[in-house]
């Protein structure tokens, strides 16, 4: 099976082609942001997927946070675009965890780690972080977590 790197260097390739000028130059700021994580720290070193949809994770994250700053300044076209390029970024994460999903680990990384209150908190994250990395906000895991210990 190819990398996600891979896949979306081959998109790129099917969008120039299709003349796709959205999509070529998003995936084009992906493949850009991959490559300096690639290159960043002592070495460089070739991403694994696991790598990969981190980097995606974050992109999608500034590109909702920019769109966010741009409808809060008036400018709806600069906060559209954003939001589509956030889109087709997306495409390459996984499937989010739903509401109910992430209540279920939360709940049993909150059995696992034997927390018992706030405090706790760093506890359950240690244990939850793996297991919903790439498929769940970090704001929506933190808040899932703080609600089920306050209750």
């Amino acid at each position: 099976m190819a990398s996600l790197k891979d896949r979306i260097k081959s998109d790129l390739t099917e969008a120039m082609r299709a003349r796709d000028e959205v999509r070529k130059g998003t995936l084009r700021m992906v493949l850009s942001a991959i490559g300096s994580a690639e290159v960043a720290g002592d070495t460089a070193k070739e991403l694994s997927d696991d790598e990969t949809v981190a980097v995606l994770t974050r992109e999608v994250k500034r590109r909702r946070e920019a769109a966010e700053a741009f409808r809060s300044g008036g400018r709806e076209d600069s906060a559209e675009r954003e939001e589509a390029e956030a889109a087709i970024v997306g495409e390459y994460l996984p499937a989010q965890l739903s509401d109910e999903e992430l209540a279920e680990l939360v709940d049993a990384a909150v059995t696992e780690s034997g927390a018992e209150s706030q405090r706790d908190m760093g506890k359950v994250m240690k244990v939850l972080q793996p297991k919903v990395a790439g498929r769940a906000e970090g704001r929506a895991v933190a808040d899932a977590v703080k609600a089920r210990l306050t209750s």
